[in-house]
């Protein structure tokens, strides 16, 4: 039997069903998060039922005050995904600003923003974000200006990159001719341009977003222990994993891992759909 190469019709079908299947993940993830806490209706916390595995009266188990431990999941899932997106969209709002501005003005000023993002690339970034939600422990507004105001230099550096490819297109030329303002060219011109890239961009910083939130609280300096979030009830799990209770790690690690990996294939999608055709490798 001969083989044959797949078709562009093929190939434009693969396509269409592999971009697909992490937003169908994304929803049904944000479904449960939402949902279940809300079908499960209020817990308290009982003793008598304490690390119950699962399957014993409960579907995934209980942690060490008898709270169920899925919808305990569930509700810190929900809240770091609240989280990820806020530094997410902060981020990407400051670094397209950051970006338009420096293109816009050009010369020296661009040079110097330019050294000041990588000055803040160099840094590490956990560490800071430690410092400044240690400052303000447990305090929501904390980790997302930890992580918001570490993570903007990798959007402006796109943006940045971006603009300059079109700064010398005809219509922003023909802008530059007619009057227009710095204002006016950034505003119509520029910010059209890169916004889709930016959204690649604010996609692509979710998972990063999840992952340092999910840090921050499992090293005690995020939310405080009595909040449900990813990293509460991971740095929990570390006393309930010595008594054998598995489960208490395992369900919010795998819960945590599907969310990093949905957000980095929906931000992997949506870069290669912005990608040009000729660039595809198949």
């Amino acid at each position: 039997m001969t083989a044959t190469l797949p078709t562009a019709a093929h190939r434009s079908r693969v396509r269409e069903l592999a971009g697909h299947w992490p937003w169908l993940l994304l929803a049904s993830i944000a479904l449960v998060a939402v949902i279940w806490p809300i079908a499960a209706g209020e817990q308290s916390a009982d003793f008598a039922r304490a690390l119950l595995p699962p399957g014993n009266g409960t579907l995934l188990g209980t942690d060490h005050s008898g709270y169920d431990i899925g919808v305990r999941t569930a509700e810190g899932l929900r809240i770091s995904l609240v989280i990820a997106l806020a530094c997410a969209v902060i981020s990407t709002v400051i670094g397209l600003t950051v970006g338009i501005v420096s293109v816009s003005v050009g010369g020296w000023f661009d040079a110097l923003v330019m050294r000041v993002v990588d000055g803040i690339n160099a840094m590490p970034h956990l560490v800071i974000g430690v410092v400044i939600a240690a400052l303000w422990r447990g305090e929501p507004v904390a980790i997302i200006a930890s992580i918001a105001l570490t993570h903007w230099p990798a959007v402006a550096r796109v943006v940045r990159a971006e603009l300059l490819d079109n700064q010398n297109a005809g219509w922003i030329e023909s802008a530059r001719l007619a009057g227009a303002s710095r204002w006016f060219i950034g505003t119509r011109h520029l910010l059209p341009a890169v916004i889709g890239q930016a959204l690649v961009a604010m996609t692509m910083l979710l998972p990063h977003a999840v992952w340092h939130e999910t840090t921050l609280s499992f090293l005690g300096v995020g939310l405080s222990p009595d909040e449900a979030s990813l990293g509460t009830l991971l740095g929990q799990a570390r006393g309930d994993v010595l008594t054998g209770a598995w489960w208490a790690l395992a369900v919010p690690g795998v819960a945590l891992i599907l969310a990093a990996l949905s957000f980095s294939a929906a931000g992997y999608a949506l870069k290669r759909r912005s990608a040009p055709e000729s660039e595809e490798v198949w």
